[in-house]
C-alpha cells in the first residue's frame, strides 16, 4: 500500500493526508481527476494525462495552482516515494475550501492530491475467460448537461449504472445515450469487431476521450486494422464478432456476454487477444 501522498506542496504520510469538510470536491463533486498506470516504474502516457487534466479544469473554470511541468514532476516524486514499480496514480484537483453554498467563486485555492498505490480492477482469470456484462437502464449524462470530455469528480451517473451491474452479479454495464446509441461502459471505452473492422463510438455519443482508447486505436491501425468511429446500437453489440473494453485500470479486456446474449464464440476473440498482447508490449516497451 502506498504510504506517502502528495498534498498541495509536498509529501505527507497517508494518515495525515486530509482535506477540509468544506472542500467543494467533497460537498459537490467539484473538481477533476486522472487515473494513470505505472509500468516497470514508468508512468504511462503521463503527458497526455496531464494535458487532459488541465483541459478538464479549464472547462469547469478551475485554476490548477501549479504549472503542468511542476505537477508532472510532483507526480513522479510521489511514485518514487512509494517505491512503485507497477501500480496506479490518482491525481485529483478539487475546487478547494468554500462555504455550504454552491458558489464556487468563494472557494479558496484549489487542492492538489496525488496518490500512488497498487490496483487490480478485474481478476486475472477474466482476461482469459472474458466479462459478462449488462445494458444499464441509467442513461449517460446528456452532453449539453455535463460534457463527457470533462473527467470530473462527479461520477454518480456511472456509479448508478455500476450498481445495476452489481445487482445482477456482474462487474460492468454498458451505458447508452439519450438517442439509444452506445456511449461507454461505467469506467471503460467500448470497442467491437465486426467484419474485420474495429469500431468504437465517437466521443460525441457520450464517451470519454480515453487515453488507453487512443493508444489502442493507434496500435490497431499499426497492426493493419481499419478502425472506425461510428454510432453503435445495442443490436450492433449483440451481433458483433467480438467486444472489448479499454481503460487505464482495465487495459484491454474482452466481453463474452451481453444481456444474456453470447458474443462470438463465448471467449475473448483473436482480435481482442492480439490487442491485449500488443498493448501490454507497448506499455512495457518490450
Amino acid at each position: 500500500m502506498g504510504s506517502m501522498v502528495w498534498l498541495n506542496d509536498g509529501l505527507v504520510d497517508k494518515a495525515e493526508a486530509k482535506i477540509s469538510v468544506f472542500d467543494h470536491g467533497l460537498l459537490y463533486g467539484d473538481g477533476v481527476f486522472e487515473g494513470i498506470r505505472v509500468y516497470d516504474g514508468i508512468i504511462f502516457e503521463l503527458d497526455a494525462h496531464i494535458r487532459r487534466l488541465y483541459r478538464s479544469a479549464h472547462a469547469i473554470r478551475l485554476t490548477i495552482p501549479q504549472e503542468p511541468a511542476v505537477l508532472t514532476e510532483n507526480t513522479r516524486k510521489t511514485v518514487t516515494a512509494n517505491n512503485l514499480s507497477d501500480g496506479y496514480v490518482r491525481l485529483v484537483v478539487t475546487r478547494g475550501v468554500g462555504t455550504l453554498g454552491l458558489n464556487p467563486l468563494v472557494c479558496e485555492e484549489a487542492q492538489i492530491i496525488i496518490i500512488a498505490d497498487t490496483i487490480q480492477l478485474y481478476p486475472k482469470e477474466l482476461y482469459e475467460k472474458g466479462l459478462r456484462v449488462v445494458s444499464a437502464n441509467t442513461l449517460r449524462n446528456h452532453p449539453l448537461s455535463v460534457s463527457p470530455q470533462i473527467k470530473s469528480l462527479n461520477y454518480l451517473n456511472n456509479i448508478l449504472a455500476k450498481l445495476e451491474a452489481l445487482d445482477r452479479d456482474m462487474l460492468e454495464a454498458i451505458m447508452y445515450n439519450h438517442q439509444g446509441y452506445v456511449a461507454e461502459a461505467t469506467g471503460d471505452n467500448v470497442f467491437i469487431v465486426a467484419d474485420g473492422r474495429i469500431i468504437t463510438p465517437p466521443n460525441s455519443a457520450g464517451s470519454l476521450a480515453g487515453i488507453t482508447r487512443s493508444v489502442v486505436i493507434k496500435l490497431a491501425r499499426q497492426n493493419g486494422y481499419e478502425v472506425v468511429e461510428q454510432n453503435l446500437t445495442r443490436y450492433d453489440l449483440y451481433e458483433a464478432d467480438e467486444i472489448f473494453l479499454t481503460g487505464t485500470a482495465a487495459e484491454v479486456i474482452g466481453v463474452v456476454e451481453l444481456d444474456g446474449h453470447r458474443i462470438g464464440s463465448g471467449r475473448p476473440g483473436p482480435v481482442t487477444r492480439e490487442m491485449l498482447e500488443t498493448f501490454e508490449a507497448y506499455a512495457r516497451r518490450r
